[in-house]
Formats: structure tokens, sequence, C-alpha cells
């Protein structure tokens, strides 16, 4: 934070109407003594922050003010949650101490502020310090998930006032929140929210394709808005006749959303006809939702042709997260396609503030057992034990699932899993031994491999042995986090029942050697690259480790030791090695034109990163892996994220310094339509000849009149790039262009 700087009377006059105006917005919500309590934390909040000010030179007060505000506001949390959002950094940044909180506002308000206040705890000791606060953010729901969503409010009041901060730490913060945030806004059904998170992660990581379809959007909004008019006009005549309170909204799709269409159907911001929704909210009693949607739909098809397949029912079937509403896509006025969402004004409550408007509706349905049934989930993965934080999180975000597929029980009981789960992953989900002892599954009525991909509608029998155990294979047909961690926790177990019987038979050969067991298992551990005891005795068991292996030390005074002239052990070689490739800084010229946190790179052992081919004029960053090589990665590279989100402390900020006479290979997939008339000397002359680029390879592939190639060519910069892409766009038959992107394995 700034250095301290007193609060002017003009500030003061400020902060006290944004105060009055988050109590003016509660106060037909509030109870009897709820404003006063709000007013408590308030002033101690603003006298805990008195001296502090945020990145932007503003104080720092505003902050929790407007966290409070998006709670109870956007959220739609009450006013408990409030006063907890107001007192949410006082514990962490102020003198002020969690035992005080708990006095003055009691233990409910403690609970919360002091799960807040854990989750920016530090974990030094940590491969990936990050994935321990995100293994405390999460944690946290089971026991009181406002503490969540809260934190939810505070990072998308952080990230609407990001412009202040550096650009290396916005990318560490667009990470966090699209690796965790995002898809656990989802979850909780906050669509809104997460919508926000990643448009404004986009601006962040990806800045020129944002301000790109931004500009095309704004460029086509008075054309939309008309052709929405002219779209809903005859629906409109239609919904008279239902005799109930409706309203029509047309709005855009988000920038994000129309960026992944781009991407995942590999076709430009004019082929995309569906770039905005059209919702109708129909206010009637629960008991006429469903039919009144389903008359909706009907007035729709009556006007428009609808795409069948295209239908989603998650009114009859809501989603995993309580979603109700019912989709479908028809051909509207020249021919485009227009999707129509159609809810009751309490579906699109729960779609708009999700698991804070569950509460306000518990019992009604399955609002109750949705949560329940995921949160259960969630605690099954809490209780199983993990490696390390990083392990528990890839088990965690596999509940944080944006698809869902629906799979029976033989009895009919429907179970909600991730698009992508096999029948190994719904053995688990019944009940953990049931997981534990399957040995054939049924998927209507015929026998099929444990890692059957699920479909919609399926229905699913396990038939179970006493005799079978989990293997390492499972965990290749397993996908969701409960059955993963289940079957490790297994094979955990087992390894330890193997590992105890081999340490007993390993103590008597070392015994017989007249060897002292305890003095020398540390060395053997240590010796060998194991991080445990346990591993140890494992090798031994499997005759990894040999006895003839240890005869080989010497032994002074009952202790092994390494023979003289051989090296320690091939953990110590592998130190050694990483030791030599270490960053260490010396007074070589400096020849590149990248800066390392202000400094010549070349003091550096580095490469660019081979997964995203960096140009001179990409958004860049350094990181440092684990053995010391810093790589060079783009912004937006596909590995960014994970790096960004888990080993952020790694990190290091990267920027070019000058443009001199580099050459970077980037490699490129271009699309289009083959009409047999030399695409391939149309692309080479171009390329080659009009812009004198040198083509490092080309292949390409033709199929029904269709072909996908892909192109390297040697650039000086992203300037050059540009032009090179820009150039290729006007070749006849040419589809799309795209720089092409593969994982790494930092």
């Amino acid at each position: 934070m700034p250095a301290a700087q007193a609060i002017s009377t003009e500030e003061y006059k400020e902060i006290d109407i944004a105060f009055q105006e988050l109590l003016s917005s509660m106060e037909k919500s509030l109870m009897d003594d709820d404003m006063q309590n709000i007013t408590d934390a308030y002033e101690l909040a603003l006298d805990a922050h008195k001296q502090q000010r945020r990145k932007s030179g503003e104080p720092y007060i505003f902050h929790p003010i407007e966290v409070a505000r998006i709670a109870y506001q956007e959220i739609g949390l009450g006013p408990t949650a409030v006063m907890c959002a107001l007192l949410h950094d006082v514990v962490e940044d102020t003198p002020i101490s969690i035992e005080e909180i708990y006095e003055q506002f009691g233990k409910k308000v403690g609970l919360i502020v002091d799960g807040l206040t854990k989750l920016d705890g530090t974990y030094n000791d940590s491969e990936s310090p990050q994935a321990e606060n995100f293994k405390k953010v999460l944690s946290t729901l089971v026991e009181d998930v406002r503490v969540v969503l809260i934190k939810m409010a505070d990072r998308l009041h952080n990230l609407r006032t990001i412009g202040s901060m550096p650009v290396h730490k916005q990318l560490k913060i667009a990470a966090e929140t699209s690796f965790v945030y995002a898809p656990l806004a989802h979850r909780l059904g906050q669509y809104k929210i997460k919508t926000e998170f990643q448009d404004i992660c986009m601006k962040i990581q990806e800045p020129d394709l944002y301000k790109e379809i931004a500009t095309k959007l704004q460029e086509s909004k008075d054309s939309r808005q008309s052709y929405i008019s002219t779209f809903t006009d005859p629906i409109e005549e239609g919904l008279k006749d239902l005799n109930c309170e409706y309203r029509i909204m047309g709005r855009p799709k988000a920038i994000s959303s129309i960026a992944n269409k781009i991407k995942k159907k590999n076709i430009p911001f004019e082929e995309i006809y569906d770039l905005f929704a059209v919702r109708i909210i129909v206010d009637v009693p629960i008991a006429k939702e469903k039919s009144i949607c389903w008359q909706v739909y009907s007035v729709i098809t009556d006007s428009y042709k609808p795409i069948p397949e295209r239908l989603k029912d998650w009114v009859t079937s809501p989603k995993g997260n309580g979603y109700e509403s019912l989709h479908t896509t028809v051909i509207g006025p020249a021919g485009r396609f227009v999707e129509v969402q159609i809810r009751s004004e309490r579906m699109d409550e729960i779609a708009e503030k999700g698991f804070a408007a569950h509460w306000k509706y518990k019992g009604v349905k399955n609002e109750h057992s949705v949560y329940d049934t995921w949160l259960n989930n969630v605690r099954d993965i809490l209780d199983t034990q993990h490696n390390d934080a990083t392990e528990f999180l890839n088990d965690f975000k596999t509940n944080l699932f944006n698809e869902e597929v629906y799979a029976f029980t033989p009895n009919g009981d429907m179970k909600i899993l991730p698009k992508g789960a096999t029948a190994l992953d719904f053995a688990f989900d019944i009940h953990t031994d049931i997981g534990y002892k399957a040995i054939a599954i049924k998927v209507n009525n015929k026998l099929v491999p444990m890692g059957y991909v699920l479909e919609n509608g399926d229905q699913v029998s396990v038939t179970t042995g006493k005799n079978q155990k989990p293997n390492e294979e499972w965990l290749k047909m397993a996908i969701t986090g409960k059955a993963r961690s289940k079957i490790r926790s297994a094979m955990k177990e087992e390894k330890r029942k193997v590992g105890e019987l081999a340490k007993e038979a390993l103590e008597r050969k070392l015994r017989n050697m007249k060897i002292d067991f305890s003095d020398n298992v540390d060395f053997l551990t240590k010796h060998y690259g194991f991080k445990h005891r346990p591993d140890l005795y494992y090798a031994y068991a499997t005759a990894a480790l040999k006895i003839t292996d240890i005869k080989k030390f010497d032994v002074v005074d009952g202790k092994l030791t390494v023979p003289a002239g051989e090296v320690q052990s091939d953990n110590a070689e592998k130190e050694a090695a990483a030791e030599v490739k270490r960053p260490r800084k010396n007074a070589a010229d400096t020849k590149s034109n990248i800066l390392v946190n202000g400094e010549p790179i070349d003091q550096f052992k580095y490469e660019l990163a081979a997964c995203c081919k960096p140009v001179q004029g990409d958004g860049i960053f350094g990181y440092l892996t684990s053995n010391q090589l810093l790589k060079v990665h783009r912004i937006n590279c596909k590995n960014s994220t994970n790096l960004l989100a888990n080993y952020g402390y790694r990190v290091l900020k990267a920027e070019w310094s000058r443009t001199i006479g580099s050459n970077y290979v980037v490699d490129l997939r271009v699309t289009g339509v083959d009409s047999g008339v030399g695409v391939i000397q149309a692309l080479s002359h171009a390329i080659s000849v009009e812009l004198g680029v040198n083509i490092r390879s080309f292949s390409i592939n033709g199929l029904e009149g269709y072909f996908e190639g892909n192109i390297s060519v040697v650039v000086m910069n992203k300037d050059q790039l540009i032009q090179v892409v820009k150039r290729i766009e006007k070749v006849d038959g040419i589809s799309t262009v795209a720089r092409i992107d593969k994982h790494d394995n930092d």
C-alpha cells in the first residue's frame, strides 16, 4: 500500500456519502439491530484503515465499502455478510486482532472474518503458495459459503480497479481469477460475475483481441438493436394471449464468450451469427412456471423455425448449480441464428445471484439438493489426503465443470457428473466402496470398459467383487476429483501396507549386516532421492532397491557412507546439475532485447518458450523453471494461466527493450476452401515474394473441399507478423489464420 497519508476533510465527506448510499439501498431489508451493527463495523473499519491508501491513491476504506455493496446488491447477501465485508481486511492489514472482532461482533461474524483473513496467509515452504492459498479459499466452502462469496466480491472490485497496478501483477491476478474464481462463480451460479471475471481477464491477457471484438460490437450496436426489435415484434403479439406479465431483453454475448467461439470454431467475428441472446422473463406463480415457459416456447416456434438439436431444457432438469431456463435457437429474419432464453422471475434471480438466491427459495423444487450434493462432493475431496495443494486443486477443478452429463442408476436415481465423466466415475459417485470394488460395468444393459465416456440418459449398472482393488490404470480412466482422489488414497494405503512389510524385512537384513536401521534409514532415503521413508520401503518391496545396492556402501562406526570418489546420489547429481544452470549475474555483453525486472536477460540462462514462441512486441513474462532456467512466455500462452496462478512466485517481469536484428520462428495455422487451383503457390508468393519473409516449413492437407495448413515463418517482430497474417487473409479462399500454441512441460 502507498505510504500513510491522513484522510482529508473532503475525502471524509465522500467516504460518508458512499457508506450512506450503501445503507439506503439496504433500508427495506434491515432488522432492528442490523443498521447499528453495520454502522459499528463501518466505524471500526474506517478507524483501522485511516492511514492506508490503495495503489490508486484513494483512501483504503473505499474498498471495503464497495466490497460490501457488491456483496449485497450484486451477489444478494444479507446484513451479516455486509458487516463481514466491511471488516474483511482489518485483521490482515491493521493492528485489530481477530479476538477483538469476536468480542465486539460475536461468533458468526468472527468466524467469517477469520476465514477471510486466513485466505491471505503465505506458505513460503510450499512448492506452490498460490495453490495452498486457493485450498484455504475452497476449504471454507463447507463451513460458510459466505466466506467465498465475499472473497469473490473482493476479487471483483480489485479487478474493476486493477488499472493502477503494474502489468505483471495484473497478469498474476487475471491468471488466478481464470484458474479458480471464474469457474467457482459459475459453479455457485454467479453467471453475471463469472462473465465479468472472464471479460476483465481477457482484457488483461489478450488486449488486442479484446479491443478488436469490442470495437466490432460497438460498430454493429445500432443494427443489432434494430434486428432485435424486428425479431421480437411477432413474439410480443403472441405473448399477449398468455395473460401474464413478462419482460423481453436483448443483450450482446460477452466479449470473452465471443472470443472463445472464434477460437473453438476457428471462424472470424463476421461469421458468428448468434452475437446476442434474447431473454424472455415471465412473472408467474411457481406452480405455473414450467407450463408457461413451454407456452412461451410455442409462441416463439410459431413465429420462427427452431433448430431441434439446440434445445436445452433446464426447466425440467436444472443444472447442477441450480440454473433453470429453457434455451432454444431459432432461424430469425434474414436467416440469422438467434438464441432465446425463457425463464421465470424466480429462475432469473437464481441465474443472476446463484447460491445466494438459493437460500431465499430453499425448499422449492430441488433448490436444496443441487447444492447439497455438490458440497458433499467437496467434503469428500477435502477429507481425502493429497500429496500437495496443487494435486488437491486439480481434483477440485474437475468439480467446477461448465457442462454436465446426466446418467441414471438401475433404480432411476439421476447422477449429475461433469461432461467427459466415465463409467468408473459413476461407480465412485454412487458410493466409494462401489467404486473400489467395481469389476464390471454395464451401460444400457451392455458391458462397457470402465473408461467408457457417459452420455446423457445412460443407465449404468455396476457389478462389484470383494477382492477387487484400484490400480494405476484406474487413474487414466477417471476424471472426477472424487474418483481420482479416492483411487489415489486407496493406492497409497496399499503402498503403505506393502511398505510396512518391506520395512521389517529391510530392518532384518541391515541387522544381519551389523548396520543399525534407525541410524541409517534417513541416509538411504536421501541418497536415493526419495522424499519420504515409505517411498524407500516400497522401492525395496518392489525390488527397485536391492540389498546388493546397499552392500556397496562403506560402513564406518555402524553408519553407511559413500565410498570415496563416488557421486553421493542421483539426487545430489541432479542438484549439482541444477546448480550449474542457476541464473547468475556476470559481466557478459548484453545481446538480447529483453529486460527482466529492469535488467538485461543475458545475465540469466534463458530461452524463448517453445510452446508459444514470443516475438518482438508480444506481451511477455519470465518463468523460472524448477531447474532454474528462465523461460520467456507470451502473456496469452496456453500455459500462462496455470503458471501465473499456481507458481506466481517464480514469475518475473519481462519486457522488450528495443528493436534489434533478431529473428523469431512463428507457427501459423491456415484454413480455407480447397479450390484445387494453386493455394500453395498463392500463399508462398504472398509471404516470400511480396513480403520477403522466409518460410521455414509448410504442410497442407485437403479434405472434401476444405484444407488446413501449418506454416512456420521467420519474422523480426510482431508488426511484421501482423503484416504476414493480414496478407494471408487476403489470399482467395482463405478462411482463418491463427498462431499455434502448444502445451509445455514447465
